[in-house]
């Protein structure tokens, strides 16, 4: 077989933004949705108790996660049987179906009980888009990615995560210093969700002008050569299980970080009397600190191996924050909640550099879109979307309010037990499609 033609830097840098754009936004999305949520449920979840119509709208932000596994495992299906290029254009499209319909659906007083209705809808469709986004994407882009920058590309996804927490946090502040509350609370807040028509088509196009995968091309033309059967769902789970086990341990590690640093955090900090002000920017802080360094972490998993980046990273983590965290409770103040932050940003961007190309490289080509896509959104389901919740009930049953301390050293046994079940193929960043796709593992 002759060897394929690298792609050209032109058409590298045209995958990198088509790639990376819609994981942006699918984050943006959920940022802005978090910080609105406050007002949605006034104006789709009215009720006399104010509590009550704010549980509604979690309630709606909610589904998004409950589907994201299987909008997740369907497109990324559709994915490993038609090409990352087709599944990434419908993957775009629905995500800015589903954003679009936030902004532009009367509210409860218009059209009654239609509106909340609507909003799950809308959150249903955003959520299963977004199951397939952040899988679609990081195949796409691992499978372009000339040798030995494997983990250096990848880990512009995690910047993307970054920069949406900060832009999300940065809209609602500029929204609020430009326009009043008032503005903000009557039909500014939507703006931002309007944002995504717009940005649905602009991502199409850029992705209907990037070339397949050249390792999925390669994937396709043997399977026309050699006929067989695909594999389906319930055999990736009795093929696979070791690296099944090593992508969902990686992914947990990653979203408990991002969870209970960007969420849980700061509602904890106010909690404890620490001003919303100081939380924001300590949040912004460490969002762009994990933008800085995550492609120097990606890049050093290219050099030293995944194992010994996110293994090391993994530890260190879990020590910094141990520490920290308690001192943070025993003397709340704005400066512990910096000093916190700053060094769980820091060690957080050596666990999400190399992620993306862990989570790629455990599978071969076949079943890769698929593989990440069950595995990452179980683990952000479980245990991303239940974070909040867990750390409160933790402090309540226990009395005490560095009891996060104990769910995020849980998550960081499971991503170092996961390093270590590493393979040594994919550790060092070997090329996952050239093992073959076994039989049967019986």
């Amino acid at each position: 077989m002759s060897t394929p033609t690298p792609p050209s830097a032109a058409m590298l840098r045209r995958v990198v933004i088509a790639s990376v754009l819609g994981n942006a936004f699918e984050w943006f999305d959920f940022s802005i949705y978090g910080l609105f949520a406050a007002i949605i449920a006034k104006q789709f979840f009215p009720s006399d108790a104010p509590l009550t119509s704010l549980m509604f709208a979690l309630m709606s932000f909610g589904v998004g996660f409950a589907v994201r596994p299987i909008g997740g495992v369907l497109l990324g299906l559709y994915g490993d049987r038609v090409g990352r290029k087709r599944a990434l254009s419908l993957t775009i499209l629905l995500m800015a179906a589903g954003t679009g319909m936030v902004g532009i659906i009367p509210n409860y007083a218009a059209i009654g009980v239609a509106a909340p209705l609507l909003i799950v809808l809308a959150r249903m469709i955003q959520g299963a888009s977004a199951g397939g986004e952040f899988s679609g994407a990081t195949t796409m882009l691992i499978e372009f990615a000339p040798p030995g920058v494997r983990g250096l590309l990848g880990s512009f996804q995690m910047c993307a995560q970054a920069l949406s927490f900060a832009c999300g946090a940065g809209t609602v502040w500029l929204l609020d210093a430009t326009l009043g509350q008032q503005a903000v609370e009557s039909w500014a807040w939507r703006l931002p969700f309007l944002f995504g028509i717009l940005i649905g088509p602009i991502g199409w196009l850029i992705r209907s002008k990037v070339d397949e995968s050249p390792e999925f091309a390669r994937h396709a033309a043997a399977s026309k050569a050699t006929p067989h059967q695909p594999v389906r769902l319930g055999e990736l789970v009795t093929r696979y299980p070791r690296e099944l086990l090593v992508s969902t341990g990686t992914a947990i590690v990653g979203t408990v970080s991002a969870y209970v640093l960007a969420i849980f955090l700061p509602l904890l900090a106010r909690q404890l009397g620490v001003s919303s002000a100081d939380a924001s920017r300590g949040t912004l802080f460490a969002m762009a600190i994990i933008f800085v360094l995550s492609p120097l972490a990606g890049y050093l998993s290219d050099r030293l191996g995944r194992k010994a980046v996110f293994g090391s990273a993994t530890v260190v983590y879990g020590i910094t924050v141990w520490v920290l965290l308690h001192r943070f409770v025993a003397a709340p103040s704005a400066n512990t909640l910096m000093t916190l932050q700053l060094a769980a940003g820091i060690c957080m961007a050596f666990l999400w550099g190399p992620a993306p190309v862990i989570l790629a490289e455990a599978f071969p080509t076949a079943v890769r879109a698929t593989g990440i896509s069950l595995t990452y959104n179980v683990a952000v389901l479980v245990f991303g979307g239940f974070a909040p919740s867990i750390n409160l009930w933790l402090i309540k049953v226990s009395g005490n309010n560095a009891a996060p301390a104990w769910y995020i050293a849980f998550s960081v046994l499971i991503g170092f037990a996961s390093a270590l079940l590493m393979r040594e193929n994919a550790a060092r960043g070997a090329d996952a499609a050239a093992r073959p796709v076994p039989a049967n593992r019986t």
